[in-house]
C-alpha cells in the first residue's frame, strides 16, 4: 500500500469512484475540473492505494488562520464502501496527522455532516474533539 499526492488529471480521474461515494452530487468531469480549480487554491488530494485500487482518499489544504494559526483543513475524507473497517481510513488519517505536523501545522480541522454518525465515531476515536458548530447560508434563498 502506498499514499501518494494526486496531481495529474489521470490520477484525479482514478480517484473519482471513491470520492463520489462521499460527494454524490458530482459527475466525473465536474469532479476533475473542480479539483483542478481547488488545486490552484492550495487543495491537495492524497490517495491510499494498493496497486491500481484506490482504497481511501483525502482532500485537504494547509492554511493560516487568525483563530488557530497554521492548520490543515480536511475537506474530504472517504474510504471505499467495500473496503471500510479494514484500517485504511485510519492509516490515511495517521498520514494526514504526520503530514500536517511536518508542514508546521498546530492543528487539524474538518467538518462532518451531522448525520454521519459512523464518521463521528471514527474521528472521536482518533482524539478529535467537537470544538465548534458550523453554520451555512444558502445565498440563493436569502433576501
Amino acid at each position: 500500500m502506498n499514499i501518494v499526492i494526486v496531481t495529474a488529471e489521470s490520477e484525479i480521474r482514478h480517484c473519482f469512484t471513491v470520492m463520489v461515494q462521499l460527494r454524490t452530487h458530482l459527475a466525473e468531469d465536474q469532479f476533475i475540473r473542480q479539483v483542478q480549480v481547488q488545486q490552484q487554491q492550495g487543495y491537495q488530494l492524497a490517495c491510499l492505494e494498493d496497486g491500481e485500487e484506490v482504497l481511501s482518499l483525502a482532500g485537504f489544504r494547509i492554511m493560516d488562520r487568525l483563530s488557530h494559526g497554521k492548520v490543515m483543513y480536511v475537506d474530504d475524507l472517504v474510504t471505499a464502501q467495500d473496503r471500510r473497517s479494514r484500517g485504511y481510513g485510519s492509516r490515511l488519517f495517521g498520514w494526514l496527522v504526520k503530514h500536517a505536523a511536518a508542514q508546521g501545522c498546530v492543528e487539524m480541522h474538518l467538518d462532518s455532516g451531522v448525520q454521519r454518525y459512523a464518521a463521528h465515531r471514527f474521528y472521536c476515536a482518533r482524539r478529535m474533539r467537537i470544538s465548534a458548530h458550523h453554520f451555512s447560508l444558502n445565498l440563493d434563498e436569502y433576501s
